[in-house]
């Protein structure tokens, strides 16, 4: 069932989305070579505790998972694709990162995702990471009144394949709200003019995943969390939450 957000609702999810944009950031900047992933966790924590703020990922625990996630961040290093998990694994120069963060803030939920290189950056790694930005853009531009789930998969899906990468089958956007993850799904891929049709209020989470390799293959890692390309190329991840409103798309996490 889709719940539909009344405008005030859509305000204060725009403040949970603020304080995942801060952390992100804040993230990004402390993301240096030599620096670890629990170093980036604790950052985003910071953030957090700062704005009052609590977290939708520490602890969760879907049925796929062996353990409730460790940390507050998700860090995605080079042929991860999501999910990563905090690690003492400290950046080297030249990794592909995806960091993926969400926020509770008075009871609403906001997520979002960056990808990014660090230190000197591959030319193919910088192509993979601005296309994923791409589609996460062609994905809301979609996110109208009167288009439908499908319009968001296809304008993802179309951005993707036309630059020769792989999606994840199985794994994308979602709704949210006062919990992470709601109705409906959107996927990376589809055809156009099918699914649920939007309307305003709706909240969602538009979040392409592109495989560098062109194959969609993945596997999970044996921490139960993170995916990897079976290919061992590397990935990226975009997202952020959209509220589709009568004026347009509505971009909750950004800054």
């Amino acid at each position: 069932m889709v719940e539909l957000k009344t405008d005030a609702s859509l305000d204060a999810m725009r403040e949970a989305g603020r304080v995942v944009a801060r952390a992100l950031t804040a993230a990004r900047e402390a993301a240096r070579v030599g620096v670890s992933l629990l170093e980036l966790d604790r950052v985003a924590r910071e953030v957090l505790r700062e704005a009052g703020a609590g977290s939708p990922f520490l602890g969760y625990r879907p049925e796929f998972a062996p353990v409730p996630f460790p940390g507050v961040l998700c860090a995605s290093v080079n042929d991860a694709i999501v999910h990563g998990i905090p690690t003492r694994y400290r950046l080297r120069d030249g990794d592909l990162v995806s960091l993926d963060f969400g926020a509770r803030l008075d009871g609403w939920v906001g997520d979002s995702a960056i990808s990014f290189t660090v230190g000197r950056p591959r030319p193919e790694d910088v192509r993979l990471a601005e296309t994923a930005g791409e589609a996460l853009d062609a994905g809301i531009a979609a996110a109208v009144v009167g288009n439908r789930v499908g319009d968001i998969a296809h304008a993802i899906g179309t951005v993707c394949r036309a630059a020769g990468y792989g999606i994840p089958e199985g794994f994308g956007g979602h709704g949210v709200g006062r919990r992470m993850h709601e109705d409906p799904e959107v996927p990376n891929e589809g055809r156009p003019g099918r699914g649920m049709r939007l309307r305003h209020g709706m909240v969602l989470a538009i979040e392409p995943m592109l495989i560098g390799g062109g194959s969609d293959g993945f596997h999970v890692d044996r921490d139960g969390w993170t995916l990897r390309t079976d290919d061992g190329s590397r990935a990226a991840h975009a997202e952020h939450t959209v509220a589709v409103t009568d004026a347009g798309p509505r971009v909750l996490t950004a800054l």
